[in-house]
């Protein structure tokens, strides 16, 4: 009872429907007595009238009354008794009972018995079994609520149908909503939705512009902080670079090192501050279809010195290419940051590759590395902005995965971290799934 409760209480849509339901019910209920009440009471006044018209025929036509001692209804057995006299018969009816209609039991039986005084004086009776009556009669009254019994369950389904289809525009709603990634904070279409829920509808979309601006305000902030932070760090860079070329005791070089070190990992988390900043900022208005393998051509220029510097054997596996819908500069984001992390965690002669595979519904791109990879239970936390797994002593900000994660939302795109080695448990294989060039125009077409 209490979980019916809380069904009822919570989905408006069924508690529109319940009470929508108990009312037909309800109704139904009290038409269908009525009706049956009225239809039984027409029929045994029908079957009263019968009698009198029999006791009529047979005072018309006294020859008649010999051949209406028991009339036949439809089986062997006679359903209408006539006894003239009224104590000569089958049928013990009183002598002195008065003329009109009267029920009685006689010979462990009821009877509707129809008593008449004739013109010459006699007294007729015609008596019919009051069970056949009540059987024809309760036949009538249920063939006049059967169509009644076959709306009702029509009309509940109807109700069931209109109320779900009332309500299907605020399902569709609560699911494009749900589908929404964090950063989509468009309004919602509040036209096909129903009048009264509207006013609702407005006020989400008033909430979202407001928490829009607040994030707009807050990546605003971060960028301009990184950008202003950037030139007192070059500064500070070039002094420090000065000073090493000065003539200082062994102990204050090695601190000065210390503080290089310091200020050119400050220098890289402000450039990742900037790059996340850009990517949830960014658009996809001016995508063009990129070569994946002249992007991974891009990111071994760029960081193939510190692969080198670590000795991991860096390139690329297989010379397939493909094509993806995307700004060149964003998947080059993606790609560098993925191929970084692999260099930086991976153990000195060790291996990161990159391929791409295409399929008919989407396009591959995997990095892969032989490194300690990544436990299966930290797999969703490493997204997060300046997450870094206890232990780690590998220098960097914790906003790589992020920064990939955010581009890769934005292009609608799907993406995986498994072990390379499955057996052994160690290495990883970040894989992005983007959708082919085809089924994402097909996606932009239908508005998702």
């Amino acid at each position: 009872m209490d979980g019916l409760k809380r069904i009822l209480g919570e989905s408006l849509q069924v508690k529109l429907s319940s009470y929508l339901l108990l009312a037909i019910l309800l109704v139904a209920s009290i038409a269908g007595t009525f009706s049956f009440m009225t239809a039984l009471d027409e029929a045994h006044e029908l079957q009263d009238d019968v009698l009198r018209q029999v006791a009529s025929l047979a005072e018309a036509d006294p020859l008649t009354q010999r051949g209406m001692h028991g009339l036949q209804g439809g089986e062997d057995a006679p359903r209408i008794f006539v006894q003239s006299p009224i104590d000569k018969g089958s049928l013990p009816i009183p002598v002195m009972i008065d003329n009109g209609l009267h029920t009685l039991q006689m010979n462990a039986k009821s009877y509707r018995v129809l008593v008449r005084t004739m013109r010459d004086g006699s007294r007729i009776a015609v008596a019919q079994d009051a069970a056949f009556r009540d059987e024809i009669a309760r036949d009538a009254a249920l063939r006049t609520i059967l169509p009644l019994l076959i709306l009702v369950p029509i009309l509940v389904f109807t109700v069931v149908v209109l109320v779900r289809r009332m309500f299907a525009p605020i399902t569709a709603l609560a699911s494009e909503i749900d589908l929404r990634a964090e950063e989509e904070l468009h309004a919602i279409e509040a036209q096909p939705l129903p009048r009264e829920v509207r006013p609702f509808a407005l006020a989400i979309n008033r909430l979202l512009e407001r928490v829009d601006h607040a994030m707009a305000t807050q990546r605003r902030f971060i960028a301009d902080a990184a950008h202003e932070l950037r030139s007192p760090l070059t500064a500070l860079s070039l002094q420090a670079e000065r000073l090493a070329n000065a003539d200082i005791p062994a102990t204050a070089r090695e601190r000065l090192g210390t503080l290089r070190r310091g200020i050119e990992r400050t220098r890289n988390l402000l450039e990742q501050l900037l790059t996340l900043a850009r990517a949830q900022a960014s658009s996809d208005t001016d995508a063009t279809q990129v070569s994946v393998q002249h992007v991974f051509r891009s990111v071994l220029e760029d960081l193939m010195p510190l692969a080198e510097v670590r000795r991991i054997d860096l390139g690329i596996d297989g010379v397939q290419d493909a094509t993806i819908a995307t700004r060149e500069h964003d998947l080059f984001v993606i790609l560098k940051n993925l191929v970084d992390n692999a260099i930086r965690y991976s153990d000195a002669g060790g291996l990161v590759d990159l391929s791409v595979n295409k399929t008919p519904h989407y396009v591959e791109v995997r990095v892969v590395d032989n490194g300690p990879g990544i436990p299966e239970a930290e797999r969703e936390r490493v997204f997060a902005p300046f997450y870094r797994a206890l232990g780690n002593e590998v220098p960097g900000s914790g906003l790589g995965l992020s920064i990939v994660q955010t581009l890769v939302k934005r292009m609608n795109a799907q993406i995986f971290l498994t072990h390379s080695d499955e057996v052994k448990q160690r290495g990883l294989c970040v894989s992005i799934r983007f959708p082919a060039p085809d089924k994402l125009h097909t996606l932009k077409l239908d508005g998702s």
